[in-house]
């Protein structure tokens, strides 16, 4: 089926200079900030550096608050269990030491936790996995609690779990319909809203998920590859209300994905270091490019709401950055500028 979806308008072929002492190049008119970072944290090297111990996945609730779930040790040396609290950052960013750590921490410790977005701003969802029991649960979490949703071990012992490893959430605009990325089983679940199982679809090592504008699903796919460092190739897939899927994007392993405007979204190419905008008819064009070492891992877009707007937030794009290729630290930076002007929509059928 051809989508008749959005246009990404061009860009000037010149990019705007990095700030000084950034590594990233911006399209024209936008600007990057440090948002979160921290000092005294170490790396696997033994050595302490810039930033916060590694976070893979965030999430932003209506007053603008952000929340990261520590994920940055479940690649070192290949995948193991982490038990660790998520850290909730207020508005306006913040920097950390080991020290002050304590007042950013959030909910009780989680094992592998990631954490995305969820219902109306107020309500986000965590998921988290146990290997050795290849058991994964979806939690809901609101004012510092974690409320059991989906997944866990099943209360037959003949059943198999829902979930095995479950990875990002998406959530429809109705808020009755939520899909889950289970990356072990190849299979993005479709659930209503008190976390029954309502159907699945297959998908290759599916990671990343994000519901656009117009309530259509994307599917971030790490494809053939094990982890989002190593080729793939991988894909973004497209899936409409009423199921309809399509290929947009074929090649890149997508870390993150984020709802972009007029239908678009935002994705993460870790391996490329690269921020684009992605129209539904596979059109993208660069927000940021990162350079020396540094890589994109995670995106949130602020949502705007009363309290976003008066903090002068709302719209704007928060990234996690690996630094230096030292994924285990990681800073948050924040993206403003004219995100709409990079999307025109085709002029009407006559």
């Amino acid at each position: 089926m051809r989508s008749r979806g959005v246009g990404l308008a061009l860009v000037a072929a010149l990019v705007a200079p990095a700030p000084a002492g950034a590594e990233i190049i911006l399209s024209p008119g936008f600007t990057a900030r440090v948002y979160v970072t921290g000092d005294g944290f170490g790396a696997s090297t033994g050595t302490h550096g810039r930033g916060i111990p590694g976070t893979a996945t965030l999430a932003v609730d209506h007053t603008g608050a952000l929340y990261l779930a520590r994920t940055g040790r479940r690649y070192s040396g290949g995948e193991f269990e982490y038990l660790s609290s998520m850290y909730r950052i207020p508005a306006g960013g913040a920097r950390f030491t080991p020290q002050t750590e304590p007042r950013y921490l959030h909910g009780p410790p989680l094992t592998n936790a990631q954490v995305s977005g969820g219902r109306g701003g107020r309500e986000l969802f965590v998921t988290t996995f146990d290997r050795d029991r290849r058991v994964g649960v979806v939690y809901r979490l609101a004012g510092g609690r974690t409320q059991f949703f989906a997944g866990g071990t099943p209360s037959d012992p003949g059943l198999p779990p829902l979930l095995v490893q479950p990875e990002w959430i998406a959530v429809n605009t109705a808020g009755d319909v939520i899909y889950v990325a289970d990356r072990d089983r190849g299979t993005v679940l479709r659930l209503d809203a008190s976390g029954r199982l309502l159907d699945d679809l297959r998908v290759a090592r599916p990671r990343a998920l994000v519901m656009d504008e117009t309530d259509h699903l994307w599917i971030g796919s790490d494809g053939s590859a094990e982890a989002p460092w190593q080729t793939g190739p991988g894909g973004i897939w497209r899936v409409g209300p009423g199921g309809e899927r399509r290929l947009v994007l074929e090649g890149p392993v997508i870390q993150a994905l984020a709802p972009g405007p007029g239908g678009t979204v935002l994705a993460a190419d870790r391996q490329a270091g690269e921020v684009f905008v992605l129209a539904p008819d596979g059109a993208r064009v660069s927000v940021a490019r990162f350079i020396d070492g540094d890589a994109p891992r995670g995106l949130a877009v602020v949502p705007s709401t009363d309290e976003t707007r008066a903090a002068g937030l709302a719209g704007d794009l928060l990234v996690a950055v690996v630094r230096s290729g030292v994924f285990q630290l990681n800073e948050i930076i924040r993206i403003s500028g004219p995100f709409p002007e990079l999307v025109r929509r085709p002029a009407p059928s006559r």
